[in-house]
């Protein structure tokens, strides 16, 4: 019975680094350049409205997956 109680508390470790932190501090600074892109009024840079949405969307998911590891 000791044996199945430590195999469940092993499977069950957090996977929150410090590095965490950066990875959604960098994630809030690329959604908030690519707003200030999307707001810019005389002639939008598409080529940096594309980068930024991909960065973007390359983050949210590592993000995800990330928080997805936590252990609450």
């Amino acid at each position: 019975m000791m044996f199945l109680a430590e195999t469940a508390t092993e499977a069950v470790e957090s996977t929150y680094s410090h590095f965490d932190i950066f990875m959604l501090v960098f994630t809030i600074l690329i959604a908030a350049g690519l707003f200030r892109l999307l707001l810019q009024r005389p002639r939008k840079n598409v080529l940096a409205i594309g980068f930024s949405t991909v960065a973007l969307l390359v983050f949210l998911a590592a993000d995800y997956k990330m928080v997805s590891g936590w252990v609450w």
